[in-house]
This record gives structure tokens, C-alpha cells and sequence, in this order.
């Protein structure tokens, strides 16, 4: 059976570190094409590394070929400092290698959202994502996952207090009260394998909420 080529931008971050190595683990994917604004630090016989400005598209579109597109591309507004810059990466950037990517035929898309996205939220990040998750599925991919999980728990780069006391938070309430069991913190490796299933998955389209994340890593 032909192994898939997966496309990933986002490599760098929390989840996406964790999906590129559970790409590069996974027999049914051949070879793994990032994109990404600085390197990996890994060197693997199945990874194809390209560093790229996202600014630039023009430069580097003609090589977004594959089967997938995985997208965890995100950024804080700590970091980004400003809500344009924040825009640009969380939702520009991405848009627009999706968008890039659907015309080059690329066949699936998987988007890492985030849950409580809202078009209409009044909460930026909320928003953005919102609006994000319902751009894209105006493209020609044969099939959109879209997986919106609770709070994230995994290993990152950076220290972020409030995360931190969030994720502590949301488990001693779904202790407490077991219908909100479904907003545990959820870790970036059950993210990442619930992304590949939803890859593998023989569904056409599916927004991925919150428990259904949990199930479909199981898959």
C-alpha cells in the first residue's frame, strides 16, 4: 500500500512537536514535509524540512504536495505582542497555506483549533479561531478535521502561569463534578494521535469537540 506524504506547519510548537514525532513513528506516512519559520532540531530519513517565510508564500507554494495538511500552527499574545501579530499567525498564515495547499490538491486537511472557537465570540483568541475553523471549510479538500480540544497539558518551550493553573483547575473540577469531565486537560500526545486518526478516518468532514478528541485518539 502506497504510503501517505503528510505536510505540517506548526512543527515547533507543543503539539506539533509531538505530532512530527508521532508522524515520523507511524508506518502509514512515508515522508513529512514542514514548514516552518525556524528548524526542528531533528533529522530523520522521512523528514523533508523547509524553512520559509510565511510572508511569502510565492517563494515556496509550489512545493505544498502531499496527501495531508496538518496545521498547529499558534501563537500567545505574550509572545506576539500585539493582536495583528497574533492574527497573522493564528489565523493568516494559516489560512493561507491551507488555502494554498487545496489547490495544489492536497485531498485532506486536519486544523488544530481550539474549543469555545466562535466566529462571533467576544473573546479574541476565540474569535480568531472561530473564524478560522469556518474559512476553511469553504476549501476543496476532499475532507476537514477540525479538532478542538479542552485545556492543553504537554511540555513547552515556555513557561505560561495562568496555563498552568488553569490545567490544575479543570482537573480538580472534573474530579468534583464528573459532568465536566469532558474539560480535563487533555496531553499534546493524545492531541497529536486524535489529529492522525482523524487523518485516517474514513469520514469525509468533522469538527472534533472536546470528549470526542479523547475518543477518536483511541481510535
Amino acid at each position: 500500500m502506497r504510503k501517505r506524504t503528510a505536510i505540517l506547519i506548526g512543527a515547533t510548537g507543543m503539539i506539533g512537536k509531538e505530532l512530527l514525532g508521532q508522524l515520523l513513528a507511524n508506518q502509514d506516512y512515508g515522508l513529512i514535509k514542514v514548514f516552518a519559520r525556524r528548524p526542528t532540531g531533528l533529522v530523520h530519513e522521512k523528514l523533508l524540512e523547509n524553512i520559509v517565510d510565511f510572508e511569502q508564500t510565492n517563494e515556496w507554494s509550489g512545493l505544498l504536495i502531499g496527501d495531508v495538511l496538518f496545521s498547529t500552527m499558534g501563537i500567545t499574545i505574550k509572545k506576539a505582542k500585539t493582536k495583528k501579530a497574533q492574527y497573522k499567525v493564528d489565523y493568516t498564515f494559516q489560512f493561507e497555506t491551507a488555502k494554498l495547499s487545496a489547490e495544489n490538491k492536497v485531498q485532506s486537511y486536519v486544523l488544530l483549533s481550539s474549543a469555545g472557537a466562535n466566529s462571533k465570540s467576544k473573546i479574541f483568541y476565540s474569535r480568531i479561531k472561530g473564524e478560522l475553523d469556518e474559512t476553511v471549510q469553504d476549501l476543496s479538500f476532499n475532507k476537514i478535521a477540525i479538532v478542538r480540544p479542552s485545556v492543553l497539558d504537554g511540555n513547552r518551550e515556555e513557561y505560561r502561569q495562568m496555563e498552568k493553573i488553569s490545567i490544575k483547575v479543570s482537573r480538580l473540577i472534573a474530579r468534583i463534578l464528573p459532568p465536566l469531565k469532558k474539560w480535563r486537560p487533555i496531553h499534546a500526545s493524545i492531541v497529536a494521535k486524535a489529529m492522525i486518526n482523524a487523518d485516517l478516518k474514513k469520514e469525509i468532514s468533522w469538527i472534533y469537540e472536546l470528549e470526542e478528541v479523547f475518543q477518536l485518539a483511541k481510535d
